[in-house]
């Protein structure tokens, strides 16, 4: 006899532990734990980029020559982002990869800024150590870590004897990586006269201008809704490709946004976040309101005990409640209200009715406060979320109604 087929939830859930394994790989979990690590300088210089350009027009008038004060820090955050960025992916790798974290970052920040300097000059170029180089710097933190672990384990690193302080041993293990990497960098960057951090933009601005047009974005939302949807954490499973470059181009939206300018990308960090996950991935908060007086009691109590997370972007409790995940009734407007939020705002900001992402607030942010926040105190952004939430509802409306009738039939059907 044949082998029977396997149940299409086992099949689902090889996918779901297939997809998060290849997530958790050391070097994609380091470039996804290295880029949030550097969020909380984003947010703080966000701070301040809302200080020195407040909302309101009379307290930016009065600032005077405290607004340049006010901007020091946005340089130093936002000016040294690519910086920050080599040295939290290769300390996240080199602990992965099993290796003393300081003699395996040292290298790989002496290596970026080593790129960064200009040859005509002989100093650091403000460029590459900003938004633009933050590509570069994943590139060069990663290949810093890993020459080290390869030449680890082909035994080429000095090795003193075991009485010496673990220190002074790990110190003069690194010197032949950082000696091969350092000239490596030297020969590319003075010696061949290659930029790299240019040539990383060359390469990558197909994938940069994809995912700032408005069907590069809506496959983005259709790929996170649509992993979620099977249970795997969608978010994480696309960060370690688009968070850098949603990072890079909130970077120039806010350097845009100080100059007076008009922020050139669209979705840039903030965008997905705020705009497109109201109350949640799925903009989960909408069903949530319209099951809060739901005939099913069970449905009723999920829903008001999930609805204080879901004000700041919790909704697991609802999400794996319901549940969401593998319910392919309420899969549906999972993933439409995600596509329609996602085309309706790309439109509005596109069209310039509601401002664009210059400012990175947390994610745990309460919708519309986000919405405001995150252009720079721009009041339509913040009508437009209080409007998102009952067009989200109308979606989800239709199937909150067939998902309770389904519960209603198989409770009447097991009674005797």
């Amino acid at each position: 006899m044949p082998p029977t087929e396997p149940h299409r939830a086992t099949r689902v859930t090889a996918f779901a532990d297939h997809v998060t394994a290849w997530t958790d790989t050391p070097i994609l979990a380091a470039i996804r734990t290295g880029v949030v690590a550097v969020v909380p300088l984003t947010i703080v210089g966000g701070l301040f980029v809302l200080l020195a350009n407040p909302p309101v027009p009379a307290w930016e008038a009065g600032l005077g020559r405290w607004r340049e004060l006010l901007q020091v820090p946005v340089a130093v955050t936002f000016g040294a982002l690519a910086l920050f960025v080599c040295l939290a992916v290769a300390h996240d790798l080199a602990v992965r990869r099993g290796l003393d974290p300081l003699a395996a970052t040292l290298p790989a920040v002496a290596a970026f800024l080593l790129l960064a300097v200009d040859p005509a000059s002989g100093s650091l170029a403000p460029g590459p150590l900003g938004a633009q180089g933050i590509l570069t710097a994943i590139l060069v933190a990663v290949a810093a870590v890993e020459l080290q672990r390869w030449l680890a384990r082909k035994r080429l690193v000095i090795r003193l004897p075991a009485e010496v302080p673990a220190a002074v041993a790990e110190s003069f293990a690194a010197l032949v990586p950082l000696t091969i990497l350092l000239g490596a960098v030297w020969g590319l960057r003075f010696g061949l006269g290659v930029d790299l951090t240019a040539t990383v933009q060359v390469v990558c601005r197909p994938l940069l201008a994809a995912l700032d047009t408005l069907p590069g974005i809506l496959v983005y939302a259709l790929l996170v809704t649509g992993l979620w949807a099977l249970g795997i954490n969608g978010d994480n499973a696309l960060d370690a490709v688009v968070a850098p470059i949603f990072l890079q181009e909130l970077a120039a939206n806010t350097a845009a946004w100080e100059q007076g300018q008009a922020a050139p990308h669209v979705t840039a960090l903030g965008f997905f976040t705020t705009f497109v996950n109201v109350g949640g991935t799925g903009a989960t908060l909408a069903l949530a309101l319209v099951l809060l007086r739901s005939r099913d009691p069970v449905c009723r109590q999920v829903s008001r005990l999930s609805l204080p997370t879901q004000i700041f972007q919790i909704n697991e409790p609802l999400f794996f409640g319901l549940p969401v995940v593998l319910n392919p009734l309420l899969m549906v407007p999972y993933v439409a209200s995600s596509l329609v939020l996602t085309a309706a705002t790309w439109l509005l900001m596109t069209w310039n009715l509601i401002g664009r992402p210059v400012v990175n607030v947390p994610w745990t942010t309460p919708p519309v406060i986000g919405h405001w926040l995150v252009t720079g105190g721009d009041w339509r952004a913040a009508l437009w979320g209080l409007v998102s939430i009952p067009l989200a509802m109308a979606i989800y409306w239709p199937f909150a109604r067939l998902h309770e009738r389904r519960l209603a039939d198989r409770l009447t059907s097991r009674r005797p």
